[in-house]
C-alpha cells in the first residue's frame, strides 16, 4: 500500500524494534529454561528449599520472555504486511508490558529495602545449601565473583565458603565484606538507577507504542483512498456505458 515518509519510517523503526525485541525475548526465555532445568539450579526447585525468591524470578522471567516474543511476533507480522489487526494486538500488549515496566519501576524505588531483603534471604538459603551439600556451587560463586565482590556471611575470613569468594590480597581478606549486607545496602543506593532502567525500557516500549499508532492511521488513510478511487473508476466506468 502507498504510505507516505513517515508512514514508511515508522514501518521501518517497527521491524527493526520487533526484531531486537524477539532476541532480548528469545535470551530471556533461555535463560529462564535453563536456570529451571539447569543440573546447577535444578534443586532450587525442590519443595523443602526456601528459594521461593528464586523460583518465583524463574517463572516470571520464562513467562514474560515468552510475552515479549509473542508481542514481537505480532509486531513484525503485522509492520511487514500492514496489517491493522495485527497491529492492533501489538499496541495493546505493548502498553501492558510499558504499564508493567512502570509499575515495577516504582515499585523496586519503593520498596528497594524489601527487595533487598528478599534477596539477601535468598542468598542465605543458597549459601547454607552449599555448606550443607557443596551445592550448587556455581550460583554461590556467581554471586561472590561476578555480581558482589563479597563472600559469605562474615566475609573473605568465612571457612565454609571461601573456595566459592574472589581471590583477595592480604589486606583485601580483612575487608571483603559479606555478601547479605552488600545486597541490602546494593539495592538501597541503586535504586534510583533500578527505577531510572525500567522507566527507560518503558519509554522505548512507548515509542514502539506511537510508531505503531502512525502507522496504522496511515494503512487506514491509505485504505479509505483506495477505496475512494475505485469508487471514482467505478463511478466513470457506469457513465461510459451509459
Amino acid at each position: 500500500m502507498a504510505l507516505d515518509g513517515c508512514g514508511q519510517l515508522c514501518k521501518c523503526i517497527l521491524i527493526l524494534f520487533n526484531i531486537l525485541f524477539a532476541l532480548v525475548g528469545f535470551a530471556m526465555l533461555g535463560l529462564g529454561l535453563w536456570l529451571r532445568f539447569s543440573s546447577e539450579s535444578r534443586g532450587f526447585f525442590n519443595i523443602d528449599l526456601n528459594t521461593q525468591q528464586f523460583v518465583i524470578g524463574v517463572s516470571v522471567l520464562i513467562v514474560l520472555g515468552a510475552v515479549i516474543l509473542l508481542v514481537a511476533v505480532f509486531g513484525d507480522y503485522g509492520a511487514c504486511n500492514e496489517n491493522r489487526t495485527a497491529l492492533g494486538v501489538f499496541s495493546c500488549l505493548l502498553a501492558i508490558l510499558a504499564g508493567v515496566e512502570i509499575g515495577a519501576g516504582v515499585f523496586v524505588y519503593m520498596r528497594s529495602d524489601e527487595v533487598g531483603e528478599q534477596l539477601a534471604k535468598f542468598y542465605m538459603t543458597v549459601y547454607a545449601q552449599y555448606v550443607d551439600k557443596g551445592d550448587p556451587g556455581l550460583a554461590l560463586g556467581t554471586f561472590h565473583s561476578i555480581i558482589l565482590h563479597c563472600c559469605g556471611l562474615i566475609g573473605a575470613l568465612d571457612p565454609l565458603v571461601k573456595k566459592t569468594c574472589p581471590e583477595t590480597g592480604i589486606w583485601e581478606t580483612f575487608t571483603l565484606p559479606a555478601c547479605p549486607t552488600v545486597i541490602v545496602n546494593l539495592f538501597e543506593s541503586k535504586a534510583p538507577l533500578v527505577m531510572g532502567l525500567f522507566l527507560g525500557t518503558a519509554a522505548m516500549l512507548i515509542t514502539g507504542l506511537v510508531c505503531c499508532s502512525i502507522l496504522m492511521k496511515q494503512i487506514k488513510m491509505s485504505h479509505l483512498s483506495n477505496h475512494v478511487c475505485v469508487a471514482i473508476h467505478l463511478k466513470i466506468s457506469i457513465s461510459m456505458y451509459c
